[in-house]
């Protein structure tokens, strides 16, 4: 837990000059993602948070210039999620500080430990595996 909480702490402090939170960090990473455009629901259903909630995260984005509204080309009657040019660049620049910010994280290690730390990282974070009962523990 020690080390989720540094992580969320440096995610936080890495957002912090570009103006965003964590969820509109993740929404606008979604958006610039979905080369069609986004619906509102399905914004909701990627970050695991109620439509009226992904509704607020939206609306902050297209505040801020991020977004945009549109007709959805499948169903003209729906509305889509579209990043601007400034959300692309912003999404962008958020990818770059945050693997600086990892890089840096990682840096006291040496080779072989970044390898076991990256391999111990995909076996903790296979979900198939857990779900197929593949993964015990013990208390």
């Amino acid at each position: 837990m020690r080390a989720a909480r540094t992580l969320r702490r440096r995610w936080v402090a890495v957002l912090e000059p570009h103006g965003l939170s964590p969820h509109q960090a993740r929404a606008l990473r979604a958006v610039v993602a979905a080369a069609d455009g986004l619906r509102v629901s399905d914004l909701a259903a990627a970050l695991r948070i109620a439509p009226r909630s992904a509704t607020e995260v939206a609306d902050g984005l297209q505040t801020a210039g991020l977004v945009v509204r549109a007709a959805d080309p499948a169903d003209r009657r729906a509305v889509v999620l579209r990043a601007t040019d400034a959300g692309h660049d912003l999404a962008a620049g958020v990818a770059r500080a945050r693997a600086e910010d990892a890089e840096a994280l990682v840096a006291r290690l040496d080779a072989g430990d970044r390898a076991e730390l990256a391999r111990l990282l995909r076996l903790v974070a296979d979900d198939d595996h857990d779900r197929a009962g593949g993964c015990t523990t013990t208390a």
